[in-house]
C-alpha cells in the first residue's frame, strides 16, 4: 500500500456533507488532515458537477462511490451518467435491496449484478460488492450450503463483478479479512478499511484503524498482492469528532505505508 493510495469514505462525515457549503468544508479538512482522495456516498444533494468542482479544488480525487443497490440493477445507465460526470470509474453496490434468505434469490441478485457489471464494463466502469455481516448467512441445504457472499462472486464473472471488501463487516460475520483479500485475487480494486473492537457492555463496534483488533499488517498485505488500487478509510459511527477519527486512521495507515516503502527500497537494494 502507497500512501497515495489510502482514501477517506464521505460517509464517516456525512452528517457535515449535506450541503454544498458543508462539503466545502468538509473536503478542506480532509485535505488539511493529509488525505488525497475520497470515497463519495452520504452526501446530499449536490449535483454532481457541483460535487466535481469542490473535491477537485481542494486537490482530492474521487476514487468511487456508492449509488442505491436497486438503482445500480434497474436504472444502469443512471449509474454509468453520474460516474461519467464525476469522473469516477469504480462504484460498489453497497446493501442488499431485496431479502437474501435463500439460493434462489441470492441467484437471482447475481444475475441482475451480473447484467449491470457488464453494462458498466462496456462504460469502462468497474461494479464492485459492498459486504455487511449479513451475506455471511449461509444458504442452501446441508454439507453443499455455502454463505451469500461466497455464493455472489461464483454466480458472477471478475468482468463483471468485482469486490469492495468492508474488513469490519467480514469479521463480524465470522470471516478472515485477510483470507477474503487473497481469494479475491485480481478481484479487489477497493477495500473498505474498518477496524472492530469491544467497548463496555461485551459491545462490538466500529473503531479507528489500529485502535482495534484487526490484524492490519496482514490484511494491507493480502490486498496488496490482491492487486488492491484504493484503501479507503471507514467508520460508521465515531466517538467524538469523526474528522479525528479519520486523522487518527491515516496517522495508522500511513506508518504502515512508510514501513512498507522503507522494506521495498531495502530489498530493492539488496537486489542490486
Amino acid at each position: 500500500m502507497k500512501r497515495s493510495q489510502i482514501a477517506a469514505q464521505l460517509y464517516t462525515v456525512r452528517d457535515h456533507c449535506r450541503t454544498a457549503a458543508e462539503l466545502a468544508a468538509s473536503a478542506a479538512k480532509l485535505k488539511a488532515i493529509g488525505y488525497g482522495a475520497v470515497q463519495v456516498s452520504g452526501v446530499g444533494p449536490i449535483p454532481e458537477a457541483e460535487i466535481v468542482r469542490i473535491l477537485t479544488g481542494e486537490g482530492l480525487t474521487i476514487c468511487a462511490t456508492h449509488e442505491p443497490g436497486a438503482t445500480i440493477v434497474s436504472e444502469t445507465q443512471k449509474v454509468i451518467d453520474r460516474l461519467g460526470a464525476l469522473g469516477c470509474a469504480y462504484t460498489a453496490y453497497p446493501w442488499p435491496h431485496v431479502p437474501l434468505d435463500s439460493l434462489t434469490a441470492t441467484g437471482r441478485l447475481a444475475a441482475d449484478l451480473e447484467r449491470a457489471g457488464a453494462a458498466m464494463a462496456r462504460a469502462q466502469q468497474v461494479l464492485t460488492y459492498h459486504n455487511h455481516a449479513v451475506e455471511f448467512r449461509k444458504v442452501g441445504s446441508g454439507a453443499a450450503a455455502r454463505t451469500v457472499l461466497e455464493l455472489l462472486y461464483a454466480m458472477t464473472s471478475p468482468q463483471h463483478l468485482q469486490g469492495e471488501i468492508d474488513t469490519y463487516w467480514i469479521q463480524a460475520g465470522g470471516g478472515d479479512p485477510a483470507g477474503w483479500c487473497t481469494r479475491l485475487q485480481g478481484r479487489l480494486p477497493l477495500l473498505h478499511l474498518k477496524d472492530l473492537g469491544v467497548r463496555e457492555a461485551n459491545q462490538a463496534t466500529t473503531m479507528e484503524i489500529g485502535q482495534g483488533n484487526l490484524d492490519w499488517p496482514g490484511i494491507i498485505a493480502a490486498a496488496d498482492r490482491a492487486g488492491c488500487r484504493w484503501f479507503i478509510v471507514e467508520q460508521d459511527t465515531c466517538p467524538g469528532d469523526p474528522f479525528e477519527s479519520l486523522a487518527i486512521s491515516l496517522r495508522y495507515l500511513t506508518g504502515l505505508a512508510e514501513r512498507d516503502e522503507r522494506s521495498g527500497a531495502g530489498a530493492t537494494a539488496r537486489a542490486s
